[in-house]
């Protein structure tokens, strides 16, 4: 078992984050895109829990996506759109 800070699971974090980046903007390509984590986690192979977390992590960082925490119903709905 690796340690949380090793470079392969650094490594791994960065892996799931650019899939789903890139997933969001290909989707978001044609203007805006709102989703729940569990309806896209098949899609990006990750968990519902996963992307929330991801997603906290690119409404802070991503340059060339705008992500907005949006609303709350059952699970939060996220909206993506081109930068």
């Amino acid at each position: 078992m690796s340690a949380p800070n090793s470079p392969s699971s650094e490594a791994e974090s960065q892996d799931k984050e650019t899939r789903l980046k890139s997933y969001l903007r290909e989707k978001a390509d044609d203007g805006e895109l709102y989703f729940k984590s569990k309806f896209i986690a098949d899609d990006v192979d990750l968990s519902p829990k996963e992307i929330g977390a991801l997603m906290v992590k690119l409404s802070k960082s991503a340059t060339d996506i705008t992500v907005e925490k949006w609303s709350y119903t059952s699970a939060t709905t996220w909206r993506v759109q081109p930068a």
